[in-house]
């Protein structure tokens, strides 16, 4: 079985081409031991007024529905 970062890492592939045909895209930067997952979210995600809603009901329901060991997903900033 493969492991919880592989498992979000192939999720993520499944939702890639929706925000790249929006300019934007994903970066995985975490899975913590607690079952969140901490994203960077690059190109014009990363600035867009409608990013949260893009990373709740898009990135979070994706993985949580597909990966039930993931209790949240945040995105990180530098």
């Amino acid at each position: 079985m493969e492991d919880i970062q592989t498992r979000v890492k192939n999720a993520l592939q499944t939702i890639r081409p929706y925000l790249q045909a929006d300019g934007g895209d994903v970066e995985l930067v975490q899975v913590t031991n607690d079952g969140i997952v901490e994203v960077r979210l690059t190109g014009a995600c990363g600035n867009c007024p409608m990013s949260q809603m893009t990373l709740r009901a898009g990135i979070e329901r994706a993985l949580m529905r597909n990966i039930p060991e993931i209790r949240r997903v945040e995105a990180v900033f530098d």
